[in-house]
């Protein structure tokens, strides 16, 4: 592709960017007037939170995570250790560089900054709706991952029953990602949403379930089990689920152990799936679950041609 062409494709996402940075610098600006009557300045209470966040850094770790100027950073931690706040001392090993710390006069500094930051963000948040503060949360964690800080960290995955709002979202995001992924279209997204329903209406006997895995307060995975049509004693494994990010944390491994042992403890003789020969990922997870191919069969849907396949695991 010309450069010319690649700069036509992205000239309105970056046109975006640049205007949420805009957008987020004066936000900031708003961030640091909380401490125009404290005594330190924003670039200041920036290495204070670094150090206390950290215990102890060096020079070089403060120049290299606040991508902040050595000389006015030696300035700066010069006059910190003239009042009090923080204390150098040789780092072991390494003659050549010192370690940094926060004195107990530094650490109490630290405790007001944290306690006067999260005032500032409370008041900016303060006209937000719940639901609106966990959309702003989301995207800004989202952010974070797309453009790889090395300081965001995944929260443990949690798997419960869906609840009211799931069933769209779990439409609207496989629509999405088989799109994506295999190119599949809308016909796709149109059979999910009655299978979805068709679990929804189906009454509680023989026994059916579904359930949600989620991350950080994030929808990541979902999968469901209901009776087989028409197959006495036989339950059916539907619409397994996991988002990209999400993927080789074992998600995927975790539903289907908790779809099977659900299906074991109710009583099934046998659970079957339906799924496609192009989908790699789910056929390991459905193999080294115990899960066998039994049927295979041509199909063309959602505008592709595939090669169906029928998975069953005797219980």
């Amino acid at each position: 592709m010309a450069w010319g062409n690649i700069m036509s494709d992205t000239t309105g996402q970056i046109d975006e960017i640049r205007a949420f940075n805009r957008f987020y610098t004066r936000q900031i600006g708003l961030l640091e007037e909380h401490f125009a009557d404290g005594p330190l300045s924003l670039p200041e209470a920036r290495v204070i939170y670094e150090i206390n966040a950290k215990g102890y850094v060096t020079a070089r770790d403060l120049v290299q995570e606040l991508r902040m100027d050595g000389g006015y950073l030696s300035r700066m931690l010069t006059k910190f250790v003239e009042a009090g706040l923080t204390a150098v001392s040789p780092t072991p090993g390494d003659r050549r560089s010192n370690t940094i710390a926060l004195t107990p006069d530094g650490d109490l500094i630290a405790r007001r900054l944290n306690t006067r930051s999260h005032d500032a963000v409370a008041s900016q948040i303060h006209g937000l709706a719940d639901s609106q503060k966990r959309e702003l949360v989301d995207a800004m964690r989202t952010v974070r991952r797309l453009l790889r800080d090395s300081a965001l960290t995944r929260g443990p995955v949690v798997i419960r029953d869906h609840r009211i709002g799931d069933l769209g979202w779990l439409i609207h995001r496989q629509g999405i990602i088989y799109n994506e992924q295999f190119g599949w279209n809308i016909a796709f997204e149109a059979l999910i949403a009655g299978i979805y329903s068709e679990f929804e209406r189906a009454p509680d006997a023989p026994a059916k379930r579904l359930w949600i895995a989620e991350q950080d307060d994030a929808i990541i995975g979902s999968i469901f089990v209901m009776p087989s049509e028409g197959l006495a004693g036989s339950a059916q494994l539907r619409m397994l689920y996991v988002e990209p990010v999400a993927r080789g944390q074992g998600v995927g491994a975790a539903l289907v152990a908790q779809a099977v042992g659900f299906a074991r403890q109710n009583g099934y003789q046998r659970m079957r799936l339906w799924t496609h020969a192009n989908q790699a990922s789910a056929r390991k997870l459905y193999a080294g679950a115990g899960f066998r191919i039994v049927e295979t069969m041509p199909e063309t849907n959602f505008g592709k041609d595939l090669e169906g396949e029928i998975w069953e695991l005797t219980l």
